[in-house]
């Protein structure tokens, strides 16, 4: 008996050994080591396989550390502040991979005791956008795969509260597909966050603090659009409507600059998707309590990807030069397409939107993939391309064509499902120096459209010196202080070439002050003897007269400028003086009364002094500016306020950029 069942026990290890588990499903394998009170991890993955015709493969990690912490980089370094067992995730994407992703297998470790210095973690890098919420996924969502996403809330020092309760969540399901995109399997919490209930706050949720007051909400796209406190109540209601699922979390005592995380697990449904890529929208709210801190949003746009998305808008050369572009100067733009259906596509629709600044007249196309005729020249049944203009938007459709599906039984060539349409096109005048974006949409057959990227074009910054020459009056006659005299300025100014709206602007020139001679004091009446050129004299009056010349040297460290349209610009700054040359000269004037004869007047020089870099003063500034304001010529009108001195004047000044 012992006997047999010793061969079966031969037998069961021999099946077992030859089983081998396909790569697809060898799990993550989690390694870290522990020095000076930090955990450093690293990982272990399967090979990747790149797909034909991709770029080279590659991984992107998401670590949750069990804690709370988290990061996206490949070995990362975590300290932990406690000892208590925790479970570590991570989360690999395998991308431009022709496999599935790594399953993950959470490993439990034990930190070490941290020490003092290091149980502390820098802030996460999360909440690029400014706002008290902001979310961040792992990857793009690919049906029937798992993705995960960081929901992040702070209590940021701008709000002005020690600690804030409140209540978050997160919104997903968009009612405008038939399906569900998402479900969401494990919501993994680290500060006691407790489930709460949206629908019960919906009418609670927005207490207007004050009428009129701009709220904004946060995205993705960079756009900060804004409603009012009057808004709010009905926003969120609206907002609700929109998708099919929710959850919501209590949050309590969160202390001001603290970060907190919630880590969901959402499983993408594989009929999220049929034969083409689709964008899907999360949304996360932060409700606080208190009524003075107001309402967030975060929206989230993903795009749906079979693996890899190569539906891109280019513009090539989309750094400009404003200095030569023009009307004449042309842009080429190339939208790339890809069939990642099951099946062909006979009819593509690529549907590009055209900046108002461009001229619809001169866009022509220039190539495209699969090569076609125009369709005015095609005979029936032939494959073709028509280009149809609108006021804002054109569209290339091809027609009659053949565009294999990446996923059609039998297409082993991935090249063969793609294709691209390019075109050039011109400026209407030269525009204005704002970004220029354009995008695209592209519709294979009946299925729903696919949206590329932004393409936008940009102006460099460029620096352009201007010189100023100017002319400075008094609004005072107090001869006493130099800065009521008139003075004449010449200098010169750096800012970036042709700002559209507002700008800043550095300024250093000469100011020289006309000379000026003003009595300093008078004594009547002296009745003092003296004797000049042996010949006595009665002093009867002193006058002691002052005559100054000045030069100072000016500087604009930095002004703020704003440019109202093309015509009327303003500004506004503080600017340094330096008295870099300063000569007084102090001249004592006699009336002498001899024995006999008539008085007498003499002069003579007391003090005659010269100094540099002898005094500093701060002024004010503001001024307007009339004329070409973006590149000149253009005349301005400042007004100077000396707090020092208690001195305000006027000056004015032309400027032309170069």
């Amino acid at each position: 008996m012992k006997t047999l069942l010793l061969i079966l026990c031969c037998m069961s290890i021999t099946i077992l050994h030859a089983q081998v588990l396909p790569t697809d499903t060898v799990p993550a394998i989690i390694k870290y080591t522990t020095e000076n009170g930090a955990t450093k991890f690293d990982s272990e993955l399967r090979p990747l396989r790149q797909i034909a015709g991709a770029p080279a493969p590659f991984y992107t990690y998401f670590w949750e550390f069990g804690d709370g912490g988290f990061s996206f980089e490949k070995d990362p370094i975590h300290q932990y502040k406690k000892t208590d067992s925790v479970k570590v995730r991570l989360f690999a994407t395998n991308n431009y991979d022709d496999g599935k992703r790594p399953p993950t297998k959470p490993r439990p470790i034990k930190p070490l005791t941290p020490k003092p210095m290091l149980a502390s973690n820098d802030p996460s890098g999360l909440f690029k956008m400014g706002g008290n919420i902001e979310l961040k996924s792992n990857c793009m969502p690919k049906p029937g795969d798992d993705m995960m996403l960081v929901f992040g809330y702070r209590n940021k020092a701008t709000n002005g509260q020690q600690n804030v309760n409140g209540t978050v969540a997160i919104l997903y399901n968009d009612r405008e597909f038939a399906n569900n995109n998402f479900v969401l399997a494990e919501t993994r919490t680290y500060n006691n966050e407790k489930k709460g209930d949206l629908k019960s706050m919906l009418t609670t949720a927005y207490v207007p603090s004050k009428k009129n007051a701009p709220v904004y909400y946060a995205s993705l796209t960079n756009e900060m659009p804004s409603t009012t406190a009057f808004d709010e109540k009905v926003l969120l209601k609206d907002k609700a409507k929109d998708f099919k699922s929710s959850e919501s979390w209590r949050f309590e005592n969160l202390q001001q600059g603290e970060e907190r995380f919630l880590f969901m697990h959402f499983k993408t449904t594989p009929e999220m998707v049929k034969d083409t890529n689709a964008v899907v929208r999360i949304s996360a709210v932060f409700i606080p309590d208190n009524p003075l801190l107001e309402t967030e949003f975060f929206n989230m746009e993903l795009q749906i990807v079979a693996s890899h998305d190569p539906n891109k808008m280019v513009l090539r050369k989309s750094r400009m030069n404003y200095r030569f572009t023009g009307k004449n100067r042309e842009l080429t733009y190339k939208i790339r397409f890809q069939n990642t259906g099951e099946g062909p596509a006979k009819k593509i629709d690529v549907a590009a939107n055209i900046s108002e600044v461009f001229s619809m007249t001169t866009l022509r196309v220039t190539k495209t993939k699969p090569e076609v005729v125009n369709c005015d020249s095609a005979y029936t049944g032939q494959s073709c391309i028509k280009t149809i203009k609108g006021t804002d938007s054109v569209h290339f459709v091809f027609s009659n064509i053949y565009l294999p599906g990446l996923q059609q039984k039998g297409v082993n060539d991935a090249d063969s499902t793609m294709g691209f349409v390019e075109y050039k096109i011109r400026f209407k005048e030269k525009p204005k120096k704002l970004p220029i974006k354009s995008g695209a949409a592209i519709v294979f057959d009946k299925n729903e459209p696919i949206y590329t990227n932004r393409a936008v074009g940009r102006f460099k910054m460029g620096l352009s010196p201007a010189l100023i020459i100017g002319y400075g009056f008094p609004f005072q006659t107090d001869n006493k202080n130099y800065l009521n005299d008139k003075n004449f300025v010449i200098g010169a100014s750096l800012a970036p070439y042709a700002p559209h709206r507002s700008y800043w602007q550095v300024e250093v020139y000469l100011n020289t002050f006309k000379e000026n001679t003003f009595l300093v004091n008078t004594d009547v009446g002296i009745s003092r003897d003296t004797i000049v050129n042996k010949i006595p004299y009665r002093i009867d009056r002193k006058d002691n007269y002052r005559t100054t010349k000045i030069m100072t040297i000016n500087a604009v460290p930095l002004q703020f400028r704003y440019n109202l349209n093309k015509y009327i610009g303003a500004g506004a700054g503080t600017l340094v003086s330096v008295n870099l040359y300063d000569k007084s000269t102090d001249e004592l004037r006699y009336r002498l009364i001899p024995a006999q004869g008539t008085q007498v007047n003499l002069n003579v020089i007391a003090n005659d002094l010269t100094k540099r870099f002898s005094d500093i003063n701060a002024s004010f500034f503001a001024d307007v500016q009339l004329g070409l304001v973006h590149v000149g010529p253009s005349i301005g009108f400042r007004y100077l306020y000396d707090p020092k001195t208690n001195n305000s004047r006027m000056g004015t000044y032309l400027t032309w950029k170069l």
